[in-house]
Parts: C-alpha cells; structure tokens; sequence
C-alpha cells in the first residue's frame, strides 16, 4: 500500500525542460521561415501601387492606338490624361501618380501609330525599394489593338 502512495506522489506536475527547450526550439525555426516570406508578402503588396499607376498610362495609348491617331495626349496630370486622349501627341514624365508616394515618374515613349510603346514606371526610394526596381509595359501594335507585356527591375526581384 505504501509503494502505492510514493508512486501517486511522484507523478509529474508541468513540463520538463527539454520539453520547453524543444518547443522554443521549434517556434524559432518556424519564425525563421515565416518572417522573410512575410517580409516579400509586405513588399508586393506595396509595389502594386506602382503597377497600378501605370494603368491611366497604359489606357491612353490603347485609346489613340484604338482611335487611329498615333502618337499620345500631352496632359501633365493623370486626371486629365484621359481626357486628351484624342489629341495624341507626347506625353512628358509625370509625377504625383501616388498619393503615397510609391512613385517617382511615369514615363511613355512611342509617338507613331505603329509602336512599339514604352510606358515605364519608377518607383520613389522607400524601404525595400529604388530606381531599379523599375515596372516596364511594352505595347505590341496589331489591328488596331495593343497587346502588353510586362518587364523591368521589378521581375527579376519578384515584386511584380
């Protein structure tokens, strides 16, 4: 009956010290692994501010490619942009396309109806971001119609 009473008291109350050094152990390696993946996760989610400004760029040269008239509008601000459109004549860089001030200029290059057209986007030096990092859309004139691709500083870092 006593050897029954000693057992009962020996019974462990709580974790052992392996077992937490293992458990620590294992949250520091998943921590390890989690956080850089976040960190590119974060820095995608802010570049596609960038790739978005290239949108209005990119609708104005569909719409004078689209309206025969060669060439790009020559507004300085990108409300505006769309709005003169069919004048298609030259566009020059253009700031205050981010409102948080993701991006430097969007440039657009190509002033005949035929193309190729450029419509590249620099991204302002903020973070994990620079001048490299650049966000490139090439028009491919065909019928009347553009087809886009993407390039730049962005792809090779994965951000777009």
């Amino acid at each position: 009956m006593k050897n029954l009473q000693n057992m009962k008291k020996s019974v462990q109350k709580g974790f052992t010290l392996i077992e937490l050094m293992i458990v620590v152990a294992i949250i520091g390696i998943l921590a390890a692994v989690a956080l850089p993946a976040y960190k590119t996760y974060a820095d995608k989610a802010k570049f596609t501010e960038v790739v978005l400004s290239a949108t209005a760029a990119k609708t104005a040269v569909d719409l004078c490619i689209q309206t025969g008239k060669g060439g790009l509008v020559s507004s300085t601000t990108p409300a505006t942009m769309l709005l003169e459109a069919a004048k298609c004549e030259t566009i020059p860089d253009v700031t205050g396309w981010s409102q948080s001030g993701m991006v430097t200029s969007v440039k657009i290059s190509g002033t005949t109806l035929v193309g190729p057209y450029l419509v590249t986007v620099i991204p302002a030096v903020q973070g994990s971001f620079d001048a490299t990092h650049t966000y490139v859309l090439t028009a491919t004139v065909g019928n009347g119609t553009a087809v886009w691709n993407h390039s730049g500083g962005c792809v090779a870092a994965g951000y777009c």
